[in-house]
């Protein structure tokens, strides 16, 4: 019997929480430096170990180890392990992670693989470095996803050893562009890292003179000091993480009770939202960070001078048809298999002879709420690998049900925001179809249809538009609009 509690936070932080965490494992992942580089200094340092103690609302909660070596074959070797504890709904979920990377002599990456595991999930993962294309493949459970990305250069992998960007003669102010591929997302994107000048940085009670570097990664900002040699001292992320150099005896010395991650990240709200089912409408104001470029507007959400008001969406008539040129919300993607016969055979099924449109998604919806049973699962979701596993959380469910209505030939798409619970907004993921030329909200994790009027629409799209949420934590404040 699946169990039906309601898991009152989503994936979504999750995902984030292990994006900053791969991030830091490899090193700010795969850059692709518009920089002189001249890696030799590092490369004569190859052999050495160094461990990083990762923490989270200052109790360390994993660490991170590093080992580059130069191989007999000419190339340079780079394993890095990550053991972490995290606490979710009240409970421990250890997570193992593992990369290895080859280099050329100057640092070119050549392949590489990576590794995750955690309860209920594994996942692993292989890449080539052709010129400038990645090719990859992505094993999640028993489907094996493939996919490749051309950068604007040849990739290097950036380590925990950073003297070139001391070698720039950049100035207090100065930036240097950086594009990177990001194997978490399939994509490469352009980040900005920023020098902020040498300063006086408090460790642990220990004042260092630190050289200070901020990088905007999808409008979150993450901040490092690095010693005179180039040599990471400590790195911040999102949401209360950050990443210290220590011995390996203090790094491994690892919590196995800290705050639980969701619930340090939640949103309080001063408001009442005990009768939003008998609301028509209901206004919120936002505090936001600046140039946040969120979806705040467009569909039952209108956003004007700091005040987001939702509507609640009347449900289109029987016979609504689907909107049509919504090519993209229909087709298959590595993650969202509309077009895999597992998926394919079981939409036909759901829907059988129902030829309403609407009717569909009420089936769909139905389906997914009553057969996922309702547990954290951290890791990258796909529709296969979930339907196989039967559970996970509010990703799980809406990476589900967009693969199956895509199936029965119904746009649908994945949001993600906050909703609420408990006296406070949580981050989470829904979904959207467009019937009646309409987008329509609804949440499978609350059997909700439409969404109620607590889910703050943020985002539109998959993890890779999802992590943009990153930019949100500690820096919202949702408020009743007086």
């Amino acid at each position: 019997m699946f169990r039906k509690r309601l898991i009152p936070a989503g994936k979504i932080v999750v995902i984030l929480v292990w994006a900053a965490l791969f991030a830091a494992l490899l090193q700010r992942d795969y850059f692709v430096k518009r920089l002189d580089l001249k890696e030799n200094a590092v490369l004569a340092k190859a052999g050495q170990e160094s461990f990083a103690g990762v923490y989270f609302k200052d109790e360390r909660i994993g660490y991170v180890k590093n080992d580059l070596r130069r191989g007999d074959d000419g190339y340079v070797h780079l394993t890095q392990d990550a053991v972490l504890n995290l606490f979710v709904l009240q409970k421990n979920y250890p997570v193992e992670l593992r990369a290895q990377a080859r280099l050329s002599g100057d640092f070119l990456l050549q392949d590489f693989t990576f590794a995750m595991s955690s309860p209920f999930y594994t996942m692993t993962a292989s890449g080539r470095v052709t010129g400038k294309r990645v090719d990859f493949t992505l094993v999640n459970g028993k489907e094996k996803i493939t996919d490749s990305v051309t950068l604007n250069s040849p990739p290097y992998l950036s380590l925990n050893q950073r003297g070139y960007l001391l070698r720039q003669g950049l100035q207090t102010g100065d930036k240097v562009k950086v594009a990177y591929f990001d194997p978490l997302t399939l994509s490469g994107k352009d980040t900005v890292i920023e020098y902020r000048g040498l300063v006086k940085t408090l460790i642990k009670g220990r004042i260092y003179l630190l050289h200070h570097f901020e990088e905007d990664f999808s409008g979150i900002r993450i901040s490092s000091w690095l010693d005179d040699n180039g040599r990471v001292i400590k790195e911040e992320s999102p949401a209360g993480f950050v990443f210290l150099s220590e011995p390996e005896f203090q790094a491994r010395d690892i919590t196995r009770k800290g705050q639980d991650i969701l619930q340090s990240v939640a949103v309080p709200f001063q408001g009442d939202l005990s009768r939003l089912a008998e609301r028509a409408e209901i206004s919120y104001r936002l505090v936001l960070p600046e140039a946040a470029g969120f979806d705040l507007d467009g569909g039952r959400q209108q956003w004007r001078n700091g005040i987001l008001t939702i509507r609640r969406e009347k449900m289109p008539a029987g016979d609504a048809i689907i909107c049509q040129g919504r090519g993209d919300e229909l087709a298959a993607t590595p993650y969202i298999q509309s077009d895999h016969a597992k998926i394919k055979a079981l939409a036909g099924k759901i829907t059988g002879q129902i030829a309403s449109p609407l009717g569909r998604v009420r089936a769909i919806a139905r389906w997914v709420y009553a057969n996922l049973e309702k547990r954290p699962v951290i890791g990258i979701p796909d529709a296969v690998a979930t339907l196989e596993r039967g559970m996970g959380d509010c990703n799980e469910h809406a990476v589900l049900f967009a693969a199956l209505a895509r199936s029965a030939g119904i746009p649908a798409r994945i949001v993600a925001g906050v909703t609420f619970h408990a006296g406070a907004f949580y981050y989470h993921a829904w979904n959207e179809v467009c019937v009646g030329n309409e987008w329509l909200s609804l949440d499978t994790t609350k059997d909700q249809l439409p969404a109620d009027l607590s889910h703050i629409r943020f985002v539109i799209g998959e993890t890779k538009e999802q992590v943009k949420i990153g930019a949100l934590l500690g820096n919202l404040k949702i408020l009743p609009a007086r």
